[in-house]
């Protein structure tokens, strides 16, 4: 046992209170042009006031609701520019939903997060700044730093963790790997949006420890640390006050964390003209028009608002359009729109891909697969063939290309024969057909026409796409109410299925003229951006002869969109796997699995299961994917599991099977990093940043559903790895769990006191010795967890303060740092509080994986007056 005294310095607790937190693991450096850049901005905000004295109030109050959908107005007048916002945070999707306008798509926020490496995140963040660059975009909305209160989230994909600390840090490395790029990043959402059931109108209750310690805590550090130029505030309210007309976005966000950003609204959050304005809500979205653009002048000339917020909100925009490069006679000089986004064919997307995999379970070495000496394999799934690489909602990105694991595995097993078989459906809706079935009848080539039409029936606008999945996201041709779809579908098989569609609406659907299916199917208020985003199926059912050609047309009368979604609209056409199909697929899936010397079975949900939107109603595998690893795991005991979800799901058949590895969403890359991670060429990385229950029954905190529209988050503190803890419950595996294809030992562990010289750093540190003791090189991350046993306030029973992730040949042993913060160890009692005593430090491969254990000593004194005079 190795102790310490660990003193809360002045120093560090001044660096916490300008901003500046300590790092983990080796510093991010910042290069000359950083200088430039922070230069080049500094002489441009100097000509700011200046610019607003000259605007007349019409002019400013202009500029504070967005010209469209995705524009800020611009005004020659001051130079300023127009600032283009985009969906993130996986991709950047531009301003249009298009597939003729690909984007690149990156792995899923889960799947970043279980690197757990700072560095991954942050050039996870550059790789965005070259896209954004590329297509023209000043904003990136992202990244989502909400916690995964409950494992029923439905954007829990887009998070990062359970834990306040390990969302913080990738969160950091995201914005400033974003802004290196001249990219504002937009943190979201502000604060609360931890689930997607009535979150229009929710009222998260949350004590006010909780919402510190937990909820606030990575956005104080992305802001302070990170730098972030805009954050995103939420649809939901906290506390009885909707985040838009929140007190919090100044007193806590712009007056004790100095945030000198923008807040940019969720779209349509704001509903309010004084309200919001007066709470320090800076812009609206979407655009052109708003509670703002409708009253907030004369809210201003009754005296109901101050000019002078007027003024504030306007200074903000300005200093963003400054940094951004689109504000008067200064440019930023990082603003290069000739540089290139990373190629699709980019090694660093499969890379961050295979750090995030996780290793579940790898049981007598079937992992990684000998390629050479694999006469014949069974790859087995729907998701084998078609992954699914990325969430529903917002955050969908149209990819250049998707890489297949199917396909990749037949390229890189030349000599084997793969034995290939679906098995189960993903989805209970309807899959799109794929570009190489239909053809647009107008001009013959692959594709379906679009043609939208007006009350009469008039064309207003006809167009080819290339795609049977269409989202038009405020840019719908106006005047239009009605969209048809007009395709020769030719099948590429014989078999029995059903054709139909996906909207939310009512639609018809003819088959060679005659008239084969029609729903209406009416919106749900509550759920529209679900709705809008991820539509329901319906379908009817029909036989298909392999290369016999039908004329199809779809005519959808599609809902107006309301306030929010005014312009928008979705639409979807293709097949559905019928019920009745059940026994014929699995048999098929057995016999391939029989026959073959491995079975790699690909599971996962759909955009229907996990999207923004709406919430998950449980952990289960749609379709029978369950039904199907039971099955092939009984006649080949080399099975191995790919789940591909971007949140945990029920793994019943866990302990009968092989190997399991998660890879989340990983991104158009897929099927090239699971290939690498299956045989061997690379080591999956991943560690868990979120607990994976047995069964959604187990799961200490899950209730998504408000009551009265009230969600009580009654857990206060104890959520994730610690409300398993405090149950005194072990979940099927824990957080920060993942093994790789070597082994580790912890051999030493030494804190160190800041005072003491010996190198580390000012703040408290915990060295640690760790020793790769297998037969090749890999990687594992080293987690350090405080707990206080006799405290006198409430706590968690252990809890997250560090962590560092190393990689090392076979038999090599490092030496490795992992900076302990100081505030890791207080709690919040009106400021931030230090309890004077000794904490253990638990040091180990998991929350439930302790190696080794040390101590550090409390004590606030004369020498540090932190919580008096830097508790902020």
């Amino acid at each position: 046992m190795h102790a310490s005294r660990f003193r809360l310095g002045v120093r560090f607790w001044y660096a916490l209170s300008v901003g500046r937190l300590p790092r983990i693991g080796a510093p991010v450096h910042h290069s000359p042009r950083d200088t430039a850049r922070a230069l080049e901005y500094a002489d441009a905000v100097a000509e700011v006031d200046t610019m607003i004295a000259g605007l007349p109030l019409p002019a400013k109050v202009r500029l504070l609701t967005a010209a469209t959908t995705w524009r800020v107005h611009e005004d020659p007048t001051i130079g300023l520019g127009p600032i283009v916002v985009s969906d993130g945070p996986a991709g950047v999707r531009g301003e249009v939903w298009d597939e003729r306008e690909p984007s690149l798509s990156l792995p899923s926020g889960t799947c970043l997060a279980s690197t757990w490496d700072e560095h991954a995140a942050r050039r996870y963040g550059e790789i965005l700044a070259a896209e954004a660059r590329q297509r023209g975009v000043h904003v990136v909305l992202g990244p989502t730093i909400n916690l995964h209160r409950s494992p029923l989230g439905g954007r829990s994909f887009e998070a990062f963790s359970e834990d306040p600390l390990l969302t913080a840090r990738m969160g950091v490395g995201y914005v400033q790997g974003l802004q290196s790029g001249g990219v504002a990043a937009s943190p979201k959402h502000f604060v609360g949006n931890d689930s997607e059931t009535e979150r229009f109108t929710v009222d998260a209750r949350i004590d006010e420890r909780a919402l510190r310690e937990l909820y606030l805590a990575p956005f104080e550090t992305v802001v302070k640390e990170g730098g972030a130029w805009t954050i995103m505030s939420a649809y939901n309210g906290v506390n009885g006050a909707t985040m838009t007309e929140h007190p919090m976005l100044r007193s806590v966000l712009k007056e004790e964390w100095d945030f000198d950003g923008l807040v940019i609204s969720d779209w349509g959050a704001v509903r309010s003209v004084v309200a919001s304005a007066t709470a320090a809500q800076d812009i609206v979205f979407p655009g052109p028009t708003s509670p703002w653009s409708e009253g907030l002048q004369q809210a201003v000339e009754s005296g109901a608002v101050a000019e002078a917020d007027i003024d504030e909100k306007v200074r903000r925009l300005l200093v963003l359009a400054a940094r951004v490069g689109v504000l008067g006679s200064h440019p930023a000089p990082w603003a290069d729109q000739s540089e290139s986004a990373p190629g699709p064919e980019d090694r660093d997307l499969r890379d961050l891909a295979i750090a995030g995999m996780v290793l579940l379970r790898n049981e007598h070495h079937t992992l990684p697969l000998d390629g050479g000496n694999i006469g014949s394999l069974a790859v087995i799934g729907a998701s084998a063939d078609a992954p699914r690489i990325q969430g529903g909602g917002s955050a969908t990105v149209m990819p250049h290309r998707v890489s297949s694991p199917l396909a990749v595995l037949r390229s890189r097993l030349p000599n084997a024969r793969i034995h290939d078989s679906i098995g189960s459906p993903v989805t209970d809706g309807i899959v799109p057909f794929a570009l190489r079935v239909v053809t647009d009848p107008e001009t013959g080539l692959a594709g379906v026409r679009v043609r939208f039409l007006d009350e009469r029936g008039a064309v207003v606008h006809s167009e080819r796409r290339e795609s049977c999945h269409l989202v038009w996201l405020g840019n719908a041709p106006a005047g239009a109410g009605v969209v048809e779809i007009d395709t020769i579908f030719t099948p590429d098989s014989t078999c029995r299925t059903e054709l139909g569609f996906a909207v939310e609406g009512e639609a018809w659907l003819w088959l060679d003229g005659a008239l084969h299916h029609h729903a209406a199917m009416v919106p749900d208020p509550e759920g529209l951006g679900a709705g809008l985003l991820s539509p329901r199926s319906s379908s009817a059912p029909i036989e298909l002869a392999k290369g016999v050609p039908m004329r199809l047309r779809l005519r959808y009368r599609y809902p107006s969109g309301g306030e929010f979604f005014s312009g928008s609209l979705s639409v979807g056409l293709g097949t559905r796997t019928p019920a009745d199909a059940r026994d014929r697929m699995l048999a098929d899936a057995v016999r391939a699995a029989a026959s073959s010397d491995a079975a790699i079975v690909v599971v996962g949900t759909s955009e229907q299961v996990e999207s923004e939107g709406r919430d998950r109603a449980d952990l289960r595998l749609p379709g029978w994917q369950d039904d199907l690893v039971e099955a092939v795991a009984a006649v080949n005991q080399r099975t191995v599991v790919v789940v591909n979800s971007g949140a945990p799901v029920e793994l019943p058949w866990a302990d009968r099977v092989g190997a399991i590895i998660a890879t989340w969403f990983p991104g158009q890359a897929a099927g090239d990093a699971l290939a690498d991670v299956l045989l061997g060429d690379s080591e999956p990385g991943g560690r868990l940043p979120v607990s994976w229950p047995a069964a959604l029954a187990s799961v200490p905190v899950h209730q998504v559903t408000p009551r009265d529209g009230v969600l009580d988050y009654a857990e206060g503190l104890h959520i994730g790895y610690r409300a398993w803890l405090q149950r005194g419950i072990r979940p099927l595996y824990t957080f920060g769990h993942g093994l790789g294809y070597t082994d580790w030992s912890i051999d030493t562990v030494t804190v160190a006191d800041p005072r003491s010289g010996d190198g580390l750093h000012d703040d408290g540190a915990c060295a640690v010795t760790v020793t790769n003791t297998g037969a090749r090189r890999g990687s594992t991350v080293v987690q350090v967890y405080a707990s206080r046993p006799d405290s006198g306030v409430e706590r968690p029973r252990r809890w997250l303060v560090g962590f560092r992730r190393v990689t090392l040949d076979p038999g090599a042993q490092a030496r490795i740092v992992i900076d302990l913060p100081a505030r890791q160890f207080a709690h919040w009692d009106g400021q931030w509080t230090w309890e004077s005593g000794t904490f253990d430090l638990e040091v180990g491969f998991s929350v439930m994986d302790v190696r080794r254990t040390a101590s550090v000593s409390c004590a606030p004194d004369d020498e540090c007056p932190a919580a008096e005079t830097y508790g902020g």
